[in-house]
Formats: C-alpha cells, structure tokens, sequence
C-alpha cells in the first residue's frame, strides 16, 4: 500500500469524524436518529468494501492477495471488529453510570474517547504489523492470547450474572490525574479544565474521556491480533478497525436500554476469539479460508442474537 492510500484514508478518516462529531452538537439524541446514523455508517462501510473488492489491486499492486480476497477480508474483519465493539459498549455503559455522566454530554464523551481510541489502535496496529512482518513466529504468541482469551470470556460470561461491575473510578489512569491535578466535583459542559482562584481544574469529563479510551485500548489487545488473524495487510486492518469504531457512537445510543437483553453475546465472542485463535495457530498447517471464518463469525452471532430472545421471551 502506497503513502497515497494511506493519505486518502486518513482524510475520509477526518471528514467522517468531524460530521459525526458535528452530530453530537445536540443536547439530546433521538433513537431515530441513532438508528438512522447506525446505518449510514454500516452503509459506508459496505461501500469502501465494494472500493476495496473493485480497486484493490490498482491501489495496492505489491499486494499478496487479490481484489475478491481483499474484499472478503475486510467484510470479514469489519464484522469481527463490529462484533467485537459491542463489548465495548457494556463498559461505556458502566462507565457512564459510575462517572455520573449527563445524558446530554455522553454523545461528545463517546466521539472525543474514540478518537483517542483511533489514535491508541492505529499505533498498536503498525506496531503489530512490523512484528509480525519481521518475526512470523509472534502469531502463535497471538494465537494462544486469543484462545486464553476467548476461554476466560467464556467463564466470565456465566460468573458475571451475579457479580459486581467493575469499578472504573478508582483505576490507574484516575489515580494518576487525581495525584497530580486538582478535580473539579462537576461536569461544566464540555470543558475540559476550568479555572478558579487556586488556578486550573481537570474536570470530571476529561477524565472519563480518558478512560474509555484506555478502556478501549484494553479492548484491541484483543481484536487487533484478532483481525490480524483474518489479513495480515495493515491498511486493511487499520480499515476495518476505523470503520468499527466510527459508528460506535450512534450504535450506543440504538442498543442503551437493550445492552442486557444479549444474555449469549459473551458466550459468542469467547467462541469466535477462541476459533480465530485456533486459525492463527494453524496457518502454517490448514490455511483456513477467510470465508470459511466469515461464516463461523456469522452463525455464531446470529445463533448468539436468535438464543437470547428466546431466552428474553422466557424470562418475561
């Protein structure tokens, strides 16, 4: 991949954060207008897919793979990380709660935390991309994190059903500015610091700010080998992971009173890290085709989807 193409998707990358970012200037947010975002950006998604399946060996000629594999990667891989990034929103949802975010702010909260998210994943991922490049053996090391992963999800996922949130005001990061700033007790809008006569304040939004990003970097310790584990291109992976994050915004706001009717998501994505794990094991043995793990991907969540109505039905 040329520097062009990175270029190109750096600007489309800024247009599509400043118009959603240019949303969150409304103090309420419909669920009409959720749904309708929610969907423009899946939208746009599918058509840098077509640009990508139809283009892709004029943008990329050194490429290993060809326009139809390419294509395919990054369908698959957006709904990994799409799959992926709707675990986020359990914790942005805690977050929220624990931070006692107004309703009104939480739109421009979620925006500035994913552009810090953008930000944290980007580096991650060429840094990946390098490693993997130089030393072949690291996906194994990628591999067995995903199966671990993928098999303590798995446990979490019925423990969870009785246990307690965890706490996110009292981690590391709030520490750390709680030590060497002074906090402001209330949200004054959208500041991020306030002055008063000792001098300057963080306010309580910085810091929320700060830990869904870090919340999130924790989150792509786990999909970026994951999707790595889907295409080794990097412009591919950085793709699908800015597409996934973009439409975050709007898709918390579709699923907020919805997110603890998917009793079986956990359960899904503990399988699907397990078996991408499984396939990252296994390249050098059974190259196991990407469609093949589209479709694993696919019947997972869709079984996952189909049981926790069933189940909802039941319970009321």
């Amino acid at each position: 991949m040329s520097i062009y193409g990175y270029e190109a998707l750096f600007l489309l990358t800024i247009i599509m954060f400043s118009v959603d970012l240019w949303q969150t200037r409304k103090k309420e947010i419909t669920l009409s207008n959720a749904i309708c975002w929610t969907l423009i950006w899946i939208l746009l998604a599918l058509l840098f897919n077509g640009f990508i399946y139809f283009f892709w060996n004029d943008i990329s000629p050194m490429s290993s793979i060809n326009n139809k594999e390419a294509g395919t990667a990054f369908f698959t891989g957006f709904v990994l990380e799409k799959s992926l990034s709707v675990d986020n929103l359990f914790a942005f949802a805690v977050i929220f709660t624990q931070f006692a975010v107004p309703k009104e702010l939480r739109p421009r909260v979620l925006m500035i935390g994913i552009a810090g998210a953008l930000i944290l994943r980007a580096v991650l991922i060429f840094i990946g991309a390098k490693l993997i490049q130089e030393f072949d053996w690291i996906l194994y090391i990628f591999g067995i994190i995903l199966i671990i992963t993928g098999i303590k999800l798995w446990i979490e996922s019925y423990k969870n059903e009785g246990d307690e949130e965890k706490d996110y005001t009292n981690n590391l990061a709030v520490r750390c500015i709680k030590k060497f700033f002074r906090v402001s007790n209330n949200y004054h809008d959208f500041k991020l610091f306030i002055k008063d006569k000792s001098g300057r304040l963080v306010t309580p939004m910085l810091i929320v700010i700060t830990v869904i990003a870090i919340t999130d970097l924790f989150f792509a310790l786990d999909s970026i080998p994951a999707i790595f584990a889907i295409t080794p291109e990097p412009f591919l992976v950085l793709s699908t992971n800015i597409f996934a994050l973009l439409g975050l915004r709007s898709l918390y706001f579709v699923l907020e009173n919805m997110l603890d009717k998917f009793k079986y998501l956990g359960h899904a994505l503990a399988i699907i890290l397990s078996f991408i794990g499984i396939k990252m094991m296994l390249h050098k043995v059974y190259a196991i085709p990407t469609g093949i793990a589209l479709g694993v991907i696919v019947f997972v969540l869709s079984s996952a989807v189909i049981m926790s109505i069933i189940y909802n039905k039941k319970v009321n």
